[in-house]
């Protein structure tokens, strides 16, 4: 019996692993099959061969951690994708829409990278990643105050150009030079000017697409319906965004910038419940960020330090004398303000030396990599001083997550919610980014950061935005709910749908059901199609 049982196991492993080898064997030929299928779909004025990397490809590792931007997801266990497309020419998109749905796999695009939860470069299923990077040219033209920019540009770059042709002109978005315009705008985009011009998304004038169907469209040929969905509703659900034609912004020759630090023993506390009752109703050129986090006095005790950091549209005097009118107990003075140009203003609050040369700029490459997390939440009414203080009891104990308080008001409370799909309008006094980051390796030290920065997002919940309990797309955060197919049900994705997207959740649906039946656009966050036994026509 004892060699029966022998025979018998060895029989049932020697099974296993040719049924391993058979399904790697299948696995090879349908790669192989792939990439055949993009060299017969590649025009011959652009070869797409020099495009592709597959595992076997020296430098496939380099080129994909190239844009991973969190640590966590750039482990030995991270999935990896069977090939990366990075793509030279509109065709190549092309190509690579009409293989993935011929074949039945999922593509992931991938702009910047800069995606928290790494939706753009990783998942469960068998995935191939169409990396943006390469298509990044920019076309600012002065004259009309626009520009045409191929979304593998970064922030940066877009800033860089911009003030190669004018000192006068900028564009409303991010504060990180190397974010990726792509993921960037189509998930609304913000920066320090938006009490001003609006979100990112609010001064697009025209795009171009690579659709479900494979076709390159702008404007007027996809139509106002999918035009308005990219603008906002996250591109990667509808199509391959190619380019977006911004609108320029005018900004003044002198701008200001400050940044001024307040501990707990330095009247932290009344300086933030004053920031919470005016920052959202300064003059519209007025940007002030607090940020909070927990340090160390030289006495070994921990205190909350309260950060203000500021971008005004004008001149250090005239900054001045609206801070003391509106905003007194900061204290700002003379010395805390720094006059410099818009651009240079970038340099400021990307914790860049101001003399540094704006070149710094086309750095594609940022300043540090960490292991990351983030949430979000949107403030509707001051939390009451009782409140703070119990917030900052809550920090030291966790010590770890940080936060930082985004002032709305202006025109952001001008602009209608239905205007494009993000709906974070006026009734919305600031916006709330949840950070963590650490540089310890292994599940362990995430497991432990992600708990504490989940912990001050529910303590956090007396204080801010019910039914629904409104989030950030851009804010990536997978504790809102994913699905490993990117094929969540309706009712399942509509619960995430309705904290990014509020009332615009259903119009998204409609628009995403229409261009893309199939759902070939999907991915773990992605915009679900409207159920079958809902109809097109059915009120909304």
């Amino acid at each position: 019996m004892g060699k029966l049982k022998a025979v018998v196991v060895v029989t049932m492993i020697s099974t296993v692993l040719l049924s391993i080898l058979w399904r790697a064997t299948l696995h090879l030929e349908d790669n192989e099959n792939f990439v055949r299928c993009l060299l017969d779909h590649s025009h011959p004025s652009h070869p797409i061969s020099s495009a592709i990397y597959t595992p076997k490809s020296s430098s496939f590792s380099s080129v994909l951690e190239s844009y991973i931007r969190n640590l966590r997801f750039n482990e030995s266990s991270t999935p990896k994708p069977f090939l990366i497309l990075t793509a030279l020419h509109e065709s190549h998109i092309q190509a690579a829409v009409t293989c993935g749905k011929s074949h039945g796999v999922q593509m992931k695009i991938r702009s910047g990278g800069h995606d928290y939860e790494g939706l753009s470069y990783v998942s469960t299923l068998p995935f191939f990643l169409l990396d943006m990077f390469n298509l990044r040219s920019i076309d600012v033209d002065i004259e009309t105050e626009t520009a045409w920019v191929q979304t593998g540009a970064t922030l940066g770059e877009v800033f860089y150009r911009i003030a190669e042709k004018s000192k006068t002109h900028g564009f409303p978005a991010g504060v990180c030079p190397t974010v990726g315009v792509g993921g960037h705008i189509s998930g609304a985009g913000y920066g320090n000017m938006m009490r001003k011009y609006g979100v990112s998304a609010d001064n697009v004038l025209d795009a171009l697409i690579i659709d479900a169907n494979g076709r390159l469209l702008d404007r007027q040929s996809m139509g106002e319906d999918l035009f308005w969905a990219i603008r906002g509703g996250g591109g990667a659900s509808f199509a391959v965004v190619l380019a977006y034609k911004i609108k320029l912004v005018r900004v003044p020759e002198t701008v200001t910038v400050f940044q001024v630090d307040r501990t707990l023993e330095e009247d932290a506390t009344d300086i933030v419940d004053q920031w919470q009752h005016v920052a959202y109703n300064l003059p519209q050129e007025l940007f002030i960020r607090l940020m909070l986090d927990v340090v160390v006095k030289s006495s070994g005790e921990k205190t909350l330090r309260a950060s203000f950091v500021s971008l005004f549209l004008g001149d250090s005097e005239s900054l001045l004398s609206i801070m003391k009118e509106r905003f007194p107990k900061l204290g700002l003075s003379k010395s805390d303000c720094i006059e410099t140009s818009w651009v240079k203003s970038v340099l400021f609050w990307s914790n860049i030396p101001l003399e540094t040369d704006i070149q710094v700029l086309l750095d594609r490459t940022p300043q540090t990599l960490d292991y990351l997390k983030r949430k979000s939440d949107y403030v509707r009414e001051p939390i009451p001083k009782a409140g703070l203080e119990s917030l900052w009891k809550k920090m030291m104990e966790l010590e770890k997550p940080r936060m930082y308080f985004n002032p709305y008001g202006g025109k952001m409370a001008e602009i209608a919610a239905e205007e494009i799909p993000f709906p974070h309008r006026a009734g919305n006094l600031w916006k709330i980014q949840y950070l963590a980051n650490w540089n310890e390796a292994g599940i362990e030290a995430a497991n432990r950061y992600i708990d504490l920065t989940r912990k001050l997002h529910e303590f956090m919940t007396p204080f801010v935005s019910k039914n629904p309990r409104q989030a950030f797309l851009n804010y990536r955060d997978a504790d809102l709910g994913s699905s490993s197919h990117g094929k969540a049900s309706y009712s399942a994705a509509r619960l995430n749908g309705m904290k990014w997207f509020m009332g615009n959740f259903e119009r998204l649906v409609q628009i995403k059901t229409e261009v893309d039946p199939t759902n070939f656009f999907s991915y773990e966050q992605s915009i679900p199609l409207l159920p079958q036994q809902v109809h097109l026509d059915d009120d909304i």
